[in-house]
């Protein structure tokens, strides 16, 4: 069980999520039927059940965060998804100065299409300047023996943090390194749902070297702020995503279940790279919209739009087309990545 000293007093803090333990008020998160347990209800429902409660919380916190950790000279590893590229990164950039290793997760989704040189290349314009940038695969096990070699090469002391956005794959990291470099048998909660980790949880990888993972910067206008559960575990791949291809000779509209509808009224071919799970059609007509939201989105040629949190289409052509989101999902565009 992790504790925490304060004053004289000792702190039982949840192994799973990092939040205080207390078993005064059920309802409250950190709840335990017996304070000796390791593990928050919601945590062991989460790790047993596949149970998810939702925790509301905004991003001030990650803020202060932010801020705590830019007070000292510890190194950071900086972990951004390969299936939702952060379009901006003002906050980490505004709030933190300290070292970073920039992290590309989850590579294996995409691996047979994108080569990893090229990636590199291709977030050379996020707008940090990185001691080093790695691609990796947690799920794989790709480059995380380079990961630990480039981590013991630049960190300042014993402490190194993780931060990135919510379900970008922080816990999982940190599991597999527990995993394959310790003999600890304990885990951080991880689920494919938002927010899981709610306090910071430091873990011991050797006597010198103390991993501290942080919880998620909340992205705006994420479609998974618009959609239930069930939906969430079903947008988010959990394998190497295949291709969908479509050549566009007509006016048609590609249907993703309830989620997005996209119409193209151009000659065009283009490639959906989405999770598998999600049911695709198309219709050759200009379908209802129903309550979904507009977009006219004006695209160049060799370009993605990004539905931010579902994926990303390639378009060859240039064109104008019509995009239906659920809620206030973003859509942009961008070079294309494959």
């Amino acid at each position: 069980m992790s504790c925490l000293l304060w004053g004289n007093i000792m702190i039982k803090l949840c192994h799973g999520c990092g939040v205080e333990l207390q078993s005064d008020n059920e309802a409250a998160i950190g709840y335990v039927k017996n304070i000796q347990q390791s593990l928050c209800k919601r945590c062991f429902g989460i790790k047993n059940y596949n149970e998810y409660k939702t925790v509301l919380k905004n991003n001030e916190e990650f803020i202060n965060i932010l801020k705590a950790i830019n007070k000292t000279n510890d190194l950071v590893l900086l972990l951004i998804d390969i299936f939702n590229l952060p379009t901006n990164l003002d906050i980490i950039k505004h709030h933190l100065s300290n070292d970073i290793i920039l992290i590309v997760t989850k590579y294996d989704l995409l691996k047979p299409y994108l080569k990893e040189q090229k990636l590199k290349n291709y977030i050379k314009n996020i707008g940090l300047k990185p001691l080093s940038t790695l691609i990796i695969s947690s799920y794989k096990n790709y480059n995380l023996d380079l990961l630990l070699e480039t981590i013991n090469k630049y960190k300042k002391s014993d402490n190194v943090y993780v931060v990135g956005n919510t379900n970008v794959g922080k816990s999982t990291l940190i599991n597999k390194i527990i995993y394959n470099y310790t003999n600890s048998k304990s885990q951080i909660t991880t689920s494919q749902l938002p927010s899981t980790t709610l306090a910071n949880i430091k873990v011991a990888i050797n006597e010198n070297l103390t991993i501290i993972d942080t919880p998620g910067l909340l992205e705006e206008n994420n479609i998974i702020d618009y959609i239930d559960i069930e939906k969430i575990s079903k947008i988010i791949p959990k394998s190497v995503v295949k291709p969908k291809t479509f050549q566009i000779k007509i006016p048609q509209t590609i249907i993703i279940e309830d989620l997005a509808k996209v119409y193209f009224q151009d000659a065009n071919d283009i490639t959906m790279y989405i999770s598998g799970e999600l049911d695709v059609k198309r219709v050759y007509k200009k379908d209802e919209v129903g309550e979904l939201t507009k977009h006219v989105i004006k695209v160049p040629a060799y370009h993605d739009v990004v539905i931010k949190g579902l994926g990303f289409i390639k378009i060859i052509k240039a064109t104008t087309i019509n995009v239906y989101l659920v809620g206030n999902t973003d859509v942009y565009i961008r070079k294309s990545l494959i």
